[in-house]
């Protein structure tokens, strides 16, 4: 009688908590107006955090994915906005056919003009001088717009013209709102095909080891540029978005404090998953939105806020996901001893 060897035992299998976060957020996303009533300030303030989340999720994946601490995500955030503004103004034009994907170009270039710069060199870049010149350009785009009265210098612009989208003309509410879901989910979509594709492999090669992966012949600084410049162009989408909404865009919506706050975002809710900056972008701006609202410590809920967001940064570097999701599923596993992953 022939006796087989045993199988290989499985290996352990790994929780799948992300798509559960994910599918509630959707869910809480969808029926958030329902529950909101007919509260003006409330679902404005929910239209911020979809359109702010995006800038967070543009930030997460320079660094969660590709290790690029870029300062620097509101600088395309506020040229896109300026230049639908600019373009609705002297133009008299602001259909969205062309003036979003007009923004998202004008992302999509300008921080393909800094990757070439800053990445594409003939040495490695280091983080700090990436970090430090993305917070460079975002500084002197503020301080260049503040004394810029084409664009109306420190004043910014208001009175932006109302997007319109076909016959209708967006207004603050719900139908800007679930436009603003829409696009945000779209853009998550393409962002998950893309860090779950095979360049999202090298991403995450990248992650864990990047000499090792550069050894093998890959050339990192091309992918790091090539995922920063998608980025940016979520980035400018983001601004276009803002700029309707307000109805205004000014030289704080492309300085270092912005892109500051859309780091904040990501640690805060779990970088590397995509899902946490929108969950920082949401708790942050909730929790500032309440105690801004608390005449007792209106003047010290930034340092409330500020004394939170540090604590969950030093103590659970991973943000609030991390205590429902595990570095295996946030990291992935790829091969193995077994085949199984380590």
């Amino acid at each position: 009688m022939s006796t087989s060897s045993p199988a290989p035992a499985a290996g352990p299998r790994i929780a799948r908590v992300l798509p559960i976060v994910e599918i509630v957020m959707l869910v809480a996303g969808l029926v958030a107006p329902l529950l909101m009533g007919s509260s003006p300030e409330l679902i404005t303030l929910a239209t911020n955090i979809l359109i702010l989340s995006l800038l967070a999720i543009s930030f997460d994946l320079c660094w969660g994915y590709s290790g690029i601490m870029s300062f620097g995500q509101a600088l395309f955030f506020g040229v896109a906005g300026y230049v639908i503004a600019l373009v609705g103004r002297d133009l008299e034009f602001s259909h969205a056919w062309g003036t979003l994907p007009l923004a998202m170009l004008v992302g999509l270039l300008l921080s393909f003009a800094f990757a070439a710069f800053l990445l594409l060199g003939r040495r490695t870049p280091t983080v700090i001088f990436v970090s430090l010149g993305t917070l460079t350009g975002a500084y002197a785009a503020e301080r260049l717009v503040s004394g810029w009265q084409y664009v109306g210098a420190g004043n910014g612009l208001s009175s932006v013209r109302l997007l319109e989208v076909g016959p209708i003309e967006m207004v603050e509410g719900p139908g800007f709102y679930y436009m603003s879901l829409g696009l945000l989910l779209a853009a998550y979509l393409a962002s998950r095909y893309i860090v779950h594709s095979q360049f999202g492999l090298v991403l995450a090669g990248m992650r864990q080891n990047e000499e090792r992966l550069a050894f093998f012949g890959y050339r990192v600084q091309v992918f790091k540029a090539l995922i920063f410049s998608f980025a940016g162009l979520l980035a400018g989408l983001a601004g276009a978005l803002y700029s309707y909404h307000q109805g205004f865009i000014g030289p704080g919506n492309m300085g270092p404090g912005l892109s500051t706050n859309a780091v904040l975002y990501a640690l805060f809710g779990g970088s590397g998953t995509l899902i946490g900056p929108v969950i920082g972008t949401l708790l942050i701006e909730t929790i500032s939105y309440v105690l801004a609202d608390q005449d007792a410590i209106k003047q010290y809920w930034p340092v409330i806020l500020g004394v939170v967001l540090l604590a969950v940064v030093v103590f659970k570097p991973t943000g609030i996901l991390g205590f429902f999701v595990s570095r295996r599923e946030r990291i992935g596993s790829y091969g193995g001893k077994d085949g199984r992953g380590e």
